[in-house]
C-alpha cells in the first residue's frame, strides 16, 4: 500500500511533467513556424551545395545531367545527416524527445563567445550574467517591496500612505523605457555611465578593475527596473497585509496594548509568509529567464538579449533549449514548494490528496 503522501508526489510529478511536455512541444511548433524553418534551411543547404559543386575545379568538366544528379546527391546527404528527410511532424517528436532528456544538440546559426554551436554551452555562457542582473534586482525588489508595503499597512490613509499609492501608476510603464530615459540622462547628456554591455572595452586586466566595471554597467538597468516595479509592488504588499491586519488575532494584540511593529512583524508578516516565499521563489525562477526588451536595449550578453537574437535568426534549438530548461527549473520549484506547504500546513495536503 503506498503512503497517501507518496502518491500525492508522484501525482504532482506526473502533473507538472505533462506540463512541461505540452510546453515543449508547443514551443517546438512555435520555434519552427510549423516547420517553416526547417524549409528555408533545405534552401540553405541546396543552395550552398550548388555553389560548392559549381565553384569547385574538380567539376568543372561534367556535364549539365551529371552535375545536377551530383548536386541533388549531396543535397539528400546532408537532408539525412541533418533529419530533414522526414516530415516535421515526425521530426517534431524526435526534437521532443531530444529537449526533454536535455539533449539540446547545435544552434543553426548562433555561437557562444568561444565560438561552439553547443546549446548547452550557448545557454550556461549566458545564463550568469542574467542571474547577475535580474536576480539582483528581482531580490532587491522583493525585500524593498516587502519592507514598504509592511509598514504602509500601519499608515494606512496618512500622507505618506496617500504618497506612495499615487506613485503607484508609474509602474505601468516597463522597465525598458526608464533604461532610455536614463541613457538619455546619465549618458547623453551627464556622460557618466555607460549606455551599454557588461564591462568596458577593452576589459580591465585585474579582477577588482574588472568587478568595478561589470558594477559601473549594471547601475542604470538595475535602476530601471527599481524606479519601474517597485511602485506597484509596494501597493499590492500593503493591500496584501492590510486584509491580515483585520484578522482578529491582530485586532485582540492591538487591543492588548501590543506594539504596532511587534504587531506587524508577528502577527500580520509572519502568518502570511508562505504565499510570500511563494512569490519569492517563483520571481527568482523567472529572473533567471531575463528581459528580453531591457537587455536588447542594453545589450546585456545575458539569456534575454540570446533569445531576442535565436528568434531574430530563427534558430529553434537555442529557443526550444531555453525554454525546456526553464520549464523544468519551474516545475522543479513549483514541485517542492507544493511539497513543503503538504508538510507545513495538512489543510493543503489534504486538499490535493
Amino acid at each position: 500500500m503506498i503512503p497517501r503522501v507518496v502518491r500525492y508526489i508522484l501525482k504532482r510529478i506526473l502533473m507538472l511533467f505533462l506540463v512541461v511536455v505540452i510546453a515543449t512541444y508547443i514551443t517546438i511548433l512555435i520555434a519552427n513556424a510549423g516547420g517553416y524553418v526547417d524549409e528555408i534551411i533545405k534552401s540553405e543547404i541546396q543552395f550552398n551545395v550548388a555553389m560548392y559543386v559549381q565553384n569547385n575545379p574538380a567539376y568543372k568538366g561534367l556535364p549539365p545531367e551529371e552535375l545536377k544528379k551530383l548536386i541533388d546527391s549531396m543535397v539528400e546527404t546532408q537532408l539525412k545527416l541533418r533529419g530533414l528527410d522526414q516530415p516535421f511532424f515526425i521530426r517534431s517528436f524526435y526534437y521532443l524527445g531530444n529537449a526533454l532528456t536535455l539533449n539540446l544538440g547545435r544552434s543553426y546559426f548562433m555561437t557562444s563567445d568561444s565560438g561552439s554551436r553547443m546549446v548547452r554551452l550557448i545557454i550556461l555562457e549566458r545564463l550568469p550574467q542574467t542571474i547577475l542582473l535580474f536576480t539582483t534586482a528581482t531580490a532587491l525588489l522583493f525585500f524593498i517591496q516587502l519592507l514598504g508595503g509592511l509598514y504602509l499597512s500601519g499608515k494606512y490613509g496618512k500622507r505618506i500612505d496617500r504618497i506612495l499609492v499615487n506613485l503607484a501608476p508609474i509602474s505601468s510603464m516597463p522597465g525598458w523605457f526608464f533604461l532610455i530615459l536614463l541613457i538619455l540622462i546619465f549618458y547623453t547628456w551627464l556622460h557618466l555611465l555607460p549606455p551599454s554591455g557588461l564591462v568596458d572595452y577593452p576589459p580591465p586586466p585585474d579582477p577588482f578593475s574588472y568587478f568595478l566595471s561589470v558594477l559601473k554597467h549594471m547601475i542604470l538597468p538595475l535602476s530601471a527596473w527599481l524606479i519601474s516595479y517597485t511602485w506597484i509592488g509596494i501597493y499590492n504588499m500593503r493591500n496584501f497585509f492590510l486584509i491580515f491586519s483585520t484578522e482578529d488575532y491582530v485586532e485582540v494584540a492591538i487591543a492588548k496594548g501590543v506594539p504596532p511593529g511587534q504587531v506587524r512583524r508577528r502577527y500580520i508578516l509572519r502568518p502570511s509568509l508562505p504565499p510570500i516565499i511563494t512569490n519569492l521563489a517563483l520571481a527568482l525562477i523567472s529572473s533567471w529567464m531575463g528581459a528580453i526588451v531591457t537587455e536588447t536595449v542594453y545589450e546585456w550578453p545575458g539569456l534575454g538579449y540570446t533569445i531576442a537574437q535565436a528568434i531574430g535568426f530563427m534558430d529553434a534549438p537555442v529557443i526550444i533549449g531555453v525554454t525546456v530548461m526553464y520549464a523544468y527549473l519551474l516545475a522543479f520549484t513549483v514541485l517542492v514548494l507544493d511539497i513543503i506547504y503538504g508538510f507545513l500546513d495538512p489543510r493543503i495536503g489534504a486538499a490535493g490528496r
